[in-house]
């Protein structure tokens, strides 16, 4: 694809990717047909107000901090999928994902394992970490790489922290928005090359997209990953009459199935009974043998995407299954 032909693509501008609800009562921002690709321009987890070491993460530096609810994790949509009904399964394919030329970091107060520590009182924050991307040899930032300092640098990742549809009662506040639906979830293998599978509640499946990081740590563990604006095409689908229990992916080697619940092992073997049912009902599994190979099989693999103790977040688990062991 040449670069005209990107440009011509329906798009949602950053500007307009600035909601901070996931609610099924906002005027779709963006109407696409299934299997037409879109762009959307995300801001960053932060609502572009850091971009600097000294743009600290505090109330009296960052304005949305002051907002109701606060102005962080801004999304995109909601975005009108024609074609995808209630009880029907909306099928996001990830295109493309490409962060901008830097990210940044923060140690935010109050947030944290470290967030009162009389140890090691500069883990408590506020700090700014701004982290510089370098482009790759194609000339994308997708594939360059993050430089820590002058010793350190790795190669970019970038996902989508943020992805949802619409709720089918609640309003839900984008930065801590977590169910069957989506939402903050901070899944890094919401990537390039993903099938994301998603309930739909509504006619049009109504997908809010935002939170782009350039890459993540398992648990994104002090809470706030290598965000960046980005942006970021996608392509959707439908499975028409389909239930599933909670947010599905499919990647080139494996199935992954989602769970944010707490204590974190609620998260994981809830995730891996929704897996042995996957199994089941889709690949033809007997039941017992489903469930012994979540004990026997090499190829499940458990993932802790998120792990952050904030607000009412709850924990991110995945648990993952080779292909090479599917029918």
């Amino acid at each position: 694809m040449d670069g005209r032909e990107y440009l011509e693509m329906k798009r949602i501008k950053r500007a307009d990717a600035m909601g901070y609800w996931l609610r099924a009562d906002i005027e779709p921002v963006l109407e696409v047909d299934l299997n037409e690709s879109f762009v959307v321009e995300t801001e960053d987890a932060f609502s572009g107000y850091i971009r600097r070491p000294e743009d600290r993460f505090s109330p009296e530096s960052i304005p949305p901090l002051r907002m109701e609810p606060v102005g962080m994790n801004p999304v995109a949509g909601p975005i009108y999928i024609r074609g995808v009904g209630k009880g029907d399964v909306l099928v996001v394919h990830i295109e493309e994902i490409e962060p901008w030329e830097q990210g940044v970091s923060c140690i935010m107060p109050g947030v944290g394992p470290l967030k009162d520590s009389l140890t090691w009182p500069e883990c408590a924050g506020p700090f700014t970490k701004i982290i510089p991307h370098q482009p790759g040899p194609d000339g994308k930032y997708a594939t360059g790489k993050a430089v820590w300092n002058d010793r350190m640098s790795w190669d970019l990742r970038p996902m989508i922290g943020t992805i949802a549809t619409a709720p089918e009662w609640e309003q839900e506040a984008a930065i801590v928005a977590q169910g069957p639906w989506g939402g903050n979830m901070d899944v890094s293998d919401m990537c390039k090359g993903t099938k994301a599978m998603f309930p739909s509640y509504h006619e049009g499946g109504l997908l809010f997209v935002g939170d782009v990081a350039g890459c993540q740590g398992d648990t994104e563990f002090h809470g706030a990953h290598d965000d960046t604006p980005a942006t970021v095409k996608l392509r959707c689908d439908v499975i028409k009459n389909k239930k599933i229990p909670w947010v599905r992916l499919e990647k080139e080697d494996s199935i992954v199935q989602i769970c944010c619940d707490k204590p974190l092992e609620s998260a994981v073997e809830q995730a891996v009974l929704w897996l042995v049912q996957w199994l089941v009902d889709e690949y033809g599994f007997e039941k017992r043998d489903a469930y012994m190979l979540m004990a026997c099989c090499p190829g499940l693999r458990v993932r802790v995407y998120q792990m952050v103790s904030t607000g009412k977040l709850r924990y991110t688990a995945g648990a993952e299954f080779s292909k090479r062991y599917l029918p």
